[in-house]
């Protein structure tokens, strides 16, 4: 996208407390593993996934048949690992576990192999090792261990850095790591973890050269990532999140705790489709709390999102910058029923947003498409067309490749939301509380057949994005393609733009 999350420090938030108000679902697992039973009104208050002060110990003795580790031994785990066949159990004694003083030395699990923690048990990469655990190997287990102290590359991650298939992470800590605290592989499963302090990301979710199907992030805490400010070393890199999405098809994420990233908190970025983010927690993230770019179909429901974007938006509303940058942030991406998905739109329903900066923004690029200078996807097309070439004049300027060729902000359904704004718990003096749609003027390349406002019409007029039967308490001021013009309710509501039928409007905060 053009406009990238940029970064600015803020000393560490103090935990919050145990219980959050958080939203149900029905059928569906809150973030302690019990049944949520029929859905609550968006504020009903369930337990968080409190796991990094709480972390459920490991086996205090090796199971039956396990191979036992040493922690006075080093390299022991690598040297046993080698010498081992492929589904093997290893048990880690309680200690401090290293690997030789290398760069490259690293464990490399064969096929089917469990790796246990026993209380206490840390494998400590001392800031020389750049890899824990890697290599092709499939359906590895990770569970009731602490991995801390590697230092992988920008964009790498400690556990699982080839990205293999059908891994399962549980009860394990990943912490105070360079790059990404873990990589992602199709079919993984990462569960009651606690994802800390990494120098980048929490977790990658990116597979290089190919796509990323089944993904299940549950019950975690994913919090304080990205210590090395990547967007100050880098800006406009968009390479900082809790976690970070790429390429991955049909993605749960679910009973989350995500809170106090400095950045945003969820990013799924680039031709992800089908994911579902429910019942999470998104809270006092420096910058957006769920950012869904250049993307397909998702399901966004029952989530408490409150206090994010502060730092951010804060910065550049002083710096006089009028774009609302959003809590809930959908950049060119949109619902596409030619793209097989749990649903054909993108659907933002029954979640609590409370004292955030601003509310949820639908944005498109006029100038970001397949083979244009401004996408800065390179390389990359949309899902409907797979040769980006095939995106030029003359073939760009008529059917079907004019609206395949762009990532469409389209068939977003946002309703039965509750949003709350206190200005003074924000502590806002200058311009927050904004809900909006819009785009820019297109101009650029010169050959773009999207020049001026075609895109800005589509995205307001005939796209199908509609907001409706929601509540607003406090005082929420609406934008409607140009953000230096604010819109009342009743502008909103009315001819042309004809948002939030149904919808009520509480003036002041608490009232």
């Amino acid at each position: 996208m053009v406009i990238k999350w940029r970064k600015w420090a803020l000393p560490a938030a103090p935990l919050v407390l145990v219980l959050l108000a958080a939203t149900g679902c029905t059928d569906t697992p809150d973030p302690t593993g019990k049944p949520s039973g029929a859905p609550p009104a968006p504020g009903a208050s369930t337990p968080v996934a409190r796991v990094c002060a709480n972390p459920e110990p490991g086996p205090a003795q090796a199971p039956a048949g396990a191979v036992t580790v040493d922690p006075a031994v080093v390299g022991d785990l690598a040297t046993k690992t080698t010498n081992s066949p492929p589904n093997t159990t290893f048990w880690l004694r309680p200690g401090t576990h290293t690997l030789v003083p290398e760069q490259y030395a690293q464990v490399i699990p064969k096929k089917g192999n469990r790796y246990l923690g026993a209380p206490g048990a840390v494998l400590d990469g001392r800031k020389v090792n750049q890899y824990a655990f890697g290599g092709p190997a499939t359906g590895v287990t990770l569970r009731h261990l602490t991995v801390q102290g590697f230092i992988p590359p920008q964009d790498e991650g400690a556990v699982n850095n080839s990205s293999s298939d059908g891994w399962v992470i549980e009860h394990t800590t990943i912490q105070n790591n360079s790059g990404a605290g873990m990589m992602t592989g199709a079919r993984q499963q990462v569960r009651a973890s606690c994802l800390r302090n990494n120098g980048q990301y929490g977790m990658n979710g990116y597979k290089d050269g190919d796509t990323i199907r089944g993904l299940v992030v549950e019950g975690n805490e994913i919090t304080g990532n990205n210590t090395d400010d990547w967007e100050r070393r880098r800006p406009g890199c968009g390479c900082t999140a809790g976690i970070k999405f790429w390429a991955v098809n049909g993605a749960d994420i679910r009973g989350n705790w995500v809170h106090d990233n400095r950045g945003a908190g969820l990013w799924a970025d680039n031709n992800n489709n089908d994911f579902l983010f429910e019942n999470n927690v998104l809270e006092s993230n420096d910058g957006t709390a769920l950012m869904y770019e250049t993307s397909y179909n998702t399901v966004i429901r029952n989530n408490t999102i409150r206090r994010n974007n502060w730092v951010g938006s804060r910065r550049l509303a002083e710096r006089g910058d009028p774009f609302p940058y959003a809590t809930i942030y959908i950049s060119e991406a949109g619902g596409e029923p030619r793209v097989k998905a749990r649903t054909n739109k993108i659907e933002i329903y029954r979640n609590l947003l409370e004292n955030n900066w601003n509310g949820i923004t639908l944005w498109e690029n006029s100038n970001r498409f397949c083979n244009s200078p401004a996408n800065t996807s390179t390389g990359y097309c949309t899902l409907l067309v797979k040769d980006t070439k095939r995106c030029a004049q003359p073939a760009i300027a008529g059917p079907p490749l004019y609206d395949d060729c762009r990532w469409k902000t389209q068939r977003v359904d946002i309703h039965d939301n509750r949003f709350v704004l206190d200005k003074a718990v924000v502590k806002c003096t200058v311009e927050c509380g904004l809900m909006a749609v819009l785009s820019n003027y297109g101009t650029y390349p010169d050959w773009s057949p999207y020049k001026a406002k075609k895109v800005s019409e589509a995205l307001l007029h005939k796209q199908g994005n509609r907001w409706h039967d929601n509540v607003y308490v406090g005082p929420w001021s609406f934008i409607a393609d140009d953000p230096g013009q604010k819109l009342d309710t009743l502008r909103w509501q009315g001819v042309p733009y004809r948002q939030d039928k149904g919808s009520e409007f509480v003036p002041k905060a608490g009232g």
